[in-house]
């Protein structure tokens, strides 16, 4: 269910509150643009600063949006298993198709307890996504982890933000080619995708859903010279909306799109005008305008 290209969405804001218009109009264009899947309240939809209530109204509205169309992954993800616990549980009942749950973050646990957080959330009943990324997480699910994960039912694969390419060949060793592997790193998803890689959560798609769609579609069906093609154009846009605290970067490119607007909250700043001036560039290079 959770392959390809699955955008990691921004959360629009205007005035400091939830733009549900832009919301809206978000979820469909990604859809009329062919994107494969839709993660909302990750940490691109700036998840560490809405509030519970926004949270859950976010995943919910998602859902009702969408009406089945695509899979919904829902950002569910917490350093308190409780939390996540809960917030898999409202995602469940708000309709989600699964759940996308992080390594705790900044507790810093052992291996064993990490198992025994994502096991605690395996339990709610949601097909669950485990989310590798110890760039922010300070410590890594280690692939011998990973593989005790998926012996359990609802555990169905991980996304995979460290950016070593050898894990995926070797996670397949461990639990077969039917455990979902996404790459969590726009940067390198050419690499992940040769490695055996199922697909992408991205933040690039979020302003180029198509391009991005298409990128692993060419990979799947063999078309080397689309994926090449597409790799060669997206590959420096994927850094450069990197180059501020994201996802002020992409939020930026967005409202330059006509999506939304630029706001975020702090503590995350705006782009600045070096960082708008970089992703400029990196647009015109990836050949991405306003939205259809």
């Amino acid at each position: 269910m959770f392959q390809g290209s699955i955008t990691a969405m921004i959360t629009p804001f205007k005035d400091g509150e939830i733009d549900w218009k832009a919301f809206d109009h978000l979820v469909e264009w990604q859809i009329a643009q062919g994107t494969h899947g839709l993660v909302p309240c990750g940490t691109t939809g700036e998840s560490p600063t809405v509030s519970h209530d926004e949270h859950n109204a976010i995943i919910k509205r998602c859902v009702d949006v969408v009406k089945g169309r695509i899979p919904v992954l829902a950002g569910t993800g917490s350093n308190s298993t409780k939390e996540a616990v809960d917030l898999t549980i409202m995602a469940k009942e708000a309709g989600a198709d699964g759940a996308l749950s992080v390594v705790p973050y900044y507790n810093k646990p052992s291996q064993e307890g990490m198992y025994e957080h994502f096991k605690a959330v395996e339990n709610v009943g949601l097909p669950i996504v485990l989310y590798n990324i110890p760039g922010r997480s300070v410590v890594a699910l280690e692939n011998d982890t990973i593989a005790r994960l998926a012996e359990l039912d609802n555990i169905v694969g991980i996304k995979d933000a460290t950016g070593d390419l050898a894990r995926p060949v070797d996670l397949r060793r461990l639990v077969g080619n039917d455990f979902l592997q996404l790459s969590g790193c726009d940067e390198s998803v050419a690499g992940f995708l040769a490695q055996g890689g199922h697909g992408v959560i991205s933040v690039v798609s979020n302003i180029a859903p198509k391009e991005s769609a298409t990128l692993v579609e060419a990979r799947q069906n063999g078309d080397i010279a689309t994926f090449s093609k597409l790799r060669d154009q997206l590959n420096f846009l994927s850094v450069e909306l990197f180059c501020e605290s994201s996802p002020a970067p992409v939020k930026y490119a967005a409202s330059k799109m006509g999506l939304c607007t630029d706001q975020v909250r702090l503590p995350i700043l705006p782009a600045s005008a070096g960082a708008r001036a970089r992703v400029d560039a990196a647009m015109k290079h990836a050949e991405i305008g306003q939205a259809a």
